[in-house]
């Protein structure tokens, strides 16, 4: 059982990792694009060469907006759950303590007990009795 548990974790690792190598490629990728974007010489461009790249850069702009809009929502929501993560942990104390607790109790009666306390009468002990073998009736004559 251990060790199903083990490779499915292992594969849960692998397939977050490979999720995070993509994402961080199409990053990478985008960011050079915006960066040759960036360092083209547009000083000496025609005014409609100008007004494109204008419009090229408010297009990023308003995608860079969207990306930190819903990386601002993300972050918010696992924030939250970690929050209420930590308020269950919190919440579930005194029934930890409690069980510990009980657990100890026990453990102080199973040692501080006296065993003779505990033993059945040897009449009750079915278990170890041995049955009775019915005899046989003789018969006088």
């Amino acid at each position: 059982m251990h060790q199903i548990l083990s490779q499915i974790l292992h594969f849960l690792q692998q397939g977050i990792a490979a999720i995070f190598r993509f994402v961080e490629l199409i990053w990478t990728w985008s960011v050079e694009q915006v960066a040759r974007l960036a360092s083209v010489p547009w000083g000496d461009w025609p005014i409609l060469k100008v007004i494109l790249l204008v419009i090229l850069v408010a297009a990023i702009v308003w995608a860079l907006w969207q990306v930190f809009w819903e990386l601002w929502i993300g972050a918010e929501r696992v924030l939250s759950a970690f929050a209420g993560l930590v308020v269950v942990f919190v919440h579930t104390l005194p029934r930890v303590l409690l069980a510990g607790v009980i657990a100890l109790a026990g453990l102080w009666l199973m040692n501080h007990l006296d065993n003779s306390l505990m033993q059945v009468p040897t009449s009750l002990q079915v278990w170890q009795q041995q049955p009775t073998q019915p005899q046989p009736a003789t018969q006088q004559e």
